[in-house]
């Protein structure tokens, strides 16, 4: 394969000190550059720090629903200090997860809400978590509207990918896209328009089909899973490689392909 691989959506700070090790193996894999977003106020510097250390991995700074629970409105100005200073690609990981009932849906609301804001203020684009809140997440976006960006790891309906589309973002599908039982992303895997899709790992999150149950998912494996994406659409791996790569780029303006 000549064309190289963007990892839209990789948290390579979540490998510890096997950081340096697994970039390794994924640009000798042909992952060309890796989008690390992170997830609180306290993994910031962690994510800028590998950004800094190493040219193909680019930040995106932002709180993730999942731990809004701890979150305060002070992490708010510590983001907004990061996205004037630091320069990321995007906003992220950012949204609602609805998966677990619980307590925190309000703050969890008020924080997308905020974060949304500094991204239009910011003119950055956003990486969307939408774990069984797809809707809601689409009702803040046409409220507030920003540039764009991914609906990371992508599970929703054909309309709801639909309405993605129309306010501008493109879908991340990744190694739920690899599994036989998973016909609905894997129909809309194939059947959406190409300039719509870009690739991901989630890493070390969302292990393929092809790895070992219980292990973790690692941003090597994501020529594998664009040829997957390759067999669904009956297209090569290189036209794979080099639509999804012009997708992210236009996703996430700020991005680098390295070669």
């Amino acid at each position: 394969m000549k064309a190289t691989l963007i990892d839209t959506h990789c948290h390579l700070d979540a490998f510890g000190d096997n950081q340096a090790e697994i970039l390794r193996a994924a640009l000798a894999s042909g992952v060309g550059s890796l989008v690390i977003p992170s997830v609180e106020c306290g993994n910031f510097a962690t994510v800028h720090k590998i950004c800094e250390q190493h040219s193909n991995c680019f930040p995106a700074y932002g709180i993730h629903p999942m731990y809004t629970d701890s979150a305060t409105p002070e992490d708010l100005t510590v983001l907004r200090d990061y996205l004037q200073v630091r320069r990321p690609v995007a906003i992220g990981e950012i949204g609602l997860d609805f998966f677990v009932e619980n307590q925190y849906v309000a703050k969890q609301e008020y924080f997308f809400v905020e974060q949304l804001k500094l991204a239009r203020e910011f003119d950055l684009p956003v990486l969307l978590h939408t774990r069984r809140a797809t809707d809601t997440v689409l009702k803040h976006l046409r409220q507030i509207r920003v540039k764009g960006g991914i609906a990371h790891a992508f599970s929703g309906s054909r309309v709801q990918a639909e309405e993605f589309i129309k306010l501008g973002f493109k879908l991340g599908f990744g190694g739920a896209m690899t599994y036989d039982r998973a016909t609905r992303i894997r129909d809309l895997a194939a059947t959406l328009p190409m300039t719509s899709i870009v690739l991901e790992t989630d890493a070390p999150d969302i292990p393929p089909a092809f790895i070992v149950r219980g292990t973790p998912n690692k941003p090597e494996y994501m020529a594998r899973i664009a040829q997957t994406l390759a067999e669904l659409r009956g297209i090569t791996l290189e036209t794979v490689a080099l639509a999804t790569t012009e997708n992210a780029l236009h996703a996430l303006p700020k991005l680098t392909a390295r070669h």
